[in-house]
Formats: C-alpha cells, structure tokens, sequence
C-alpha cells in the first residue's frame, strides 16, 4: 500500500504543474478595433469578441472574459459578443475632437492573455446649433457705407466633422446679408454684411432672424434674433495692431499669471476714441480660467490650466468705441505641458502561486503603464530589483509581463517580494511604483536521506517477537506530503 500510494502523488502533482503552467503560459497581445455609432442602446451588439479572437462557445466560461470599461461595454459569457452597457455619448467622452474612441482592456484566463479594444465612436447629428444669448443687439451708424461688416456672436454645435455648424443666414432684408466665416481653428461665425445704406430718419430700427444650420442629414438649425438700433455719427471704428494674437504658457502657472495685451486704436476724438475691450462669446468654463482688464487689454488666468484637460483656447475680443464701433482680434493661447503626472503601474493579473520547477520565461504577472503627460513626459520605462530569479518583457503599447529568469527552488527561498517601478522621461523623472508578494510551491524534488550511512545492531538471542532492537531517522527538506517519511525494510 505505501508504494502504491507514494507512485500516485507524483502524477497527482505532475498534472496540477501542467495546469498551473498552461494558466501562465504567455500573455499574448492583441488589438481588436470596431467603430459603431453614438448613442446606441443597452445591450446592443459591438461585435462578436470570440469570433474575432477564434475562440469557441465553448471555451467562454472558462476564459472568464472581462473588459476594464464597465461603464459603456460587457461581454456576453454565452455568446462572446460585446455589449453596449450604458449610454456613449460621443460630446461628453471626447468633446469637439474630430476623432473619438474609447480605448481599453479585455482580459482572458486559462490561459493569461490581455487584448488591446479601441471601439470607434462616430458622431450621430444629435445636437441642434445654438446661441447662447436669446437676442443680439447691435448699434450702426447711419454713416456706415455699404460694405461694412458686423461680427455676430456665434452658435455653437456639440456634433463634429459633417454634423457640425456649416453656414448662417438670415431672413430677406434689403439693407443686410450675412456671410459666414472660419476662425483658426476651424468655427464658424457670422458677419452681418451693409449692403445699403441707412437712414434714421426713415427707418430707425430693424429686426432680422438669424439662423444657424449644421451639416447633418437632416440638417439642424437654431436662431436668434438680431436687433438693431441706427444711430448718428461716430466715423472711426477702433482696429487692433493683430488680427491674431498668438502666446504659449506654461501649465499650472499661478492663478494671475500674465497671458498678453491686445491693443486697439480709434482714430477718433473724445469719447468716441475711449476702447473698452470684452470676451466675445467665450465658453463659459473658458471665461472662468482668463480675466480681460477692459480698460488695458490685459488678460491674465484666472485658475489652473491643465495641459491634460484642454492643450489650446481660442479667445475673441471685442474692442468697442465710445460709441457704436467695434473691432474684433483672436487670442490663440497654446498650453505647453509640464512633468506634472507620474507614471501609474496597474496590476492587470497574476498568480502568486509558482511551482519551483516552472519553466524559464514562464509569465508570473502582467503589468499595465500609463502616465498622463505627453511627449518625452510621458514616455515611461519599467524596472524591478536586482538579483531575483525574475525579469520585466515589454509586450505591447505600455505592457509589460513579469516571467522566471532563473531557476526556482523552494527549499532556498519560499517568497518574494517584487516591487516594479516606472519612471518617466521628464526633467526631473517622476516615478511610482508597485509590489507583488509570489509564493513559490513545493515540488517532490528531494529523496528522504538517513542520517547515517548504515547501522550496526546487536540483538540478544530469545529475543521475543515485537521487542525493539534498533531505530533508524531519515529527514526530506521538501514541504507537507512531500516531506512525509515512511520505512519498510
């Protein structure tokens, strides 16, 4: 019975190792794109993950499929299709940029593999131009000749790319058209064009509608209405020393930093020459980081600015004479970045149970690696210490897998405790790091050895049967059953 029994645990732990080895066995890589529309319902299908990445229906439950954006997607562990799980849309996640995806993980056990998902979100015409103010009130001069330009105060469009704002117009008048124009960064705003001239005699007022039309199918509009009030003389209209103003600024400058002075001049006398400057039509939570002095043209900040939240503003600025004139200038401040976010290390899996008899470059643990600043700031490396039977590979695109080095063995050593550091490329680095305690389990791999070569017993004649004549000791350093010692002679 006691060499049946001792022939049985090693094929007991020759196939748990087997299993053990086929979970770590290469963390493998890949990258899966699908582009669906904004918008799209709960429970809607992306795509079908299994069929993409050639795995059965029958191995889903075992390969425990999980995304890292639980927010928006799931994966059916029937099906293997990924899901819509909550509400995409396209203006919150990724505002007025062109492109827009969201990109994360999918993980898979038995055996460890992540793949990279980037899901295209493409812009559905859900939102409506419109105008911030309920009305725009402007002042011409019965002077103004015909020609003359009136910048209006923009709409605004959540959508991008063809659903974007495209072109103003405005209702049939015989003294005003309207013509629409491109800023630097690509917005549309309106000019109302004097085509006739005026006369405050005859006519002192006139009311138009003014309507914003996006590029969608069917096409959105918003309107507003403009009213204007024709006044008497004041010739001379302020006009800036730039049409563009243009200045790079440091983030997380303090609050009150110096930004630029736009400058206006009115040819005019008196109260007609006295500029005042003003934000024209900013976005709110622009407004909020920047003041205008309006008597100097001095802007400054007004909060932190965050490379990583918004890289670039673009400002207008109304300068406005005594009387009814105005001028307008672009402000285009470019945020430039600082090392300001250190690398974070996340834990994608592992397993901290390594059999000692593992194979070199078995895969312990992978490792993702992100930092939040761009350029030289935001490359990263990854290192562990020294003189452990272990070593970092990078994968792919911030991924790196913890494998075996060097050859384990329990009875020297039982734990470790691995710590993986990231630093990045700024000046100075950042760094962070992150610690993993492995446990290295025991293997039959060392025979029971008697403490003495041999033994030399006298035993009496008539001695009775069962008297004890001798006693023999044997020790195995391996751990539990494995380090259970029984005798037969």
């Amino acid at each position: 019975m006691q060499r049946s029994s001792r022939k049985a645990e090693p094929m007991k732990i020759q196939v748990l190792f087997l299993f053990l080895l086929s979970l770590l066995w290469g963390a493998i890589s890949q990258q899966i794109q699908y582009a669906i529309p904004e918008e799209l319902a709960r429970g809607l299908r992306v795509g079908n993950l299994a069929k993409d990445l050639k795995l059965s229906v029958q191995e889903l439950s075992a390969r425990k499929l999980r995304v890292s954006a639980e927010n928006f997607f799931s994966v059916s562990a029937e099906s293997g299709d990924l899901l819509v799980n909550g509400r995409i849309d396209r203006e919150e996640i990724c505002g007025r940029k062109s492109e827009c995806a969201l990109e994360f993980e999918m993980v898979a056990e038995n055996p460890m593999n992540v793949f990279h998902v980037i899901v295209a979100i493409q812009d559905i015409n859900d939102n409506a131009p419109r105008f911030t103010a309920k009305g725009i009130d402007l002042e011409i001069c019965e002077s103004a000749l015909p020609g003359v330009k009136f910048p209006l105060d923009s709409a605004q469009d959540a959508d991008v790319e063809s659903n974007s704002l495209k072109i103003y117009t405005i209702n049939s008048s015989e003294h005003f058209s309207v013509i629409t124009k491109e800023s630097p960064d690509g917005s549309k705003y309106p000019e109302l064009l004097l085509e006739k001239p005026l006369d405050r005699e005859q006519q002192s007022s006139h009311q138009l509608i003014l309507t914003a039309m996006d590029g969608g199918d069917p096409p959105l509009s918003g309107t507003t209405q403009v009213r204007i009030q024709v006044t008497d003389a004041n010739d001379n209209a302020p006009v800036f020393s730039q049409e563009t103003y243009r200045v790079s600024l440091q983030e997380n400058v303090p609050s009150g930093t110096s930004v630029l002075q736009v400058m206006a001049t009115d040819q005019d006398e008196g109260v007609n020459a006295e500029i005042t400057y003003a934000f024209l039509s900013a976005p709110t939570s622009t407004s909020l980081l920047f003041n205008l002095n309006p008597n100097t043209g001095d802007i400054t900040t007004n909060g932190t600015l965050d490379f990583e939240k918004t890289s670039r503003y673009m400002l207008v600025v109304e300068a406005k004479d005594g009387g009814v004139h105005t001028a307008h200038c672009n402000v285009q401040i470019e945020i430039v970045d600082e090392n300001d976010n250190a690398p974070e290390v996340t834990l994608m899996s592992y397993s901290n149970q390594i059999p000692e008899d593992s194979d070199l470059g078995t895969v312990i643990a992978l490792f993702k690696v992100r930092d939040r600043d761009s350029g030289q700031n935001g490359l990263v490396t990854c290192y562990i210490q020294e003189d452990i039977p272990f070593k970092l590979e990078s994968t792919s695109k911030n991924y790196y897998k913890l494998v075996i080095d060097s050859a384990l063995d329990r009875e020297q050593m039982a734990e470790y405790n691995v710590t993986i550091t990231a630093t990045d490329k700024g000046k100075p680095s950042l760094f962070s790091s992150t610690s993993v305690t492995l446990h290295i389990s025991d293997i039959n791999d060392n025979a029971p050895v008697f403490h003495q070569a041999s033994y030399v017993v006298h035993v009496a004649e008539n001695n009775p049967p069962g008297a004890s004549i001798a006693q023999v000791s044997a020790s195995d350093p391996d751990l539990g059953p494995n380090g259970r010692v029984s005798y037969s002679i």
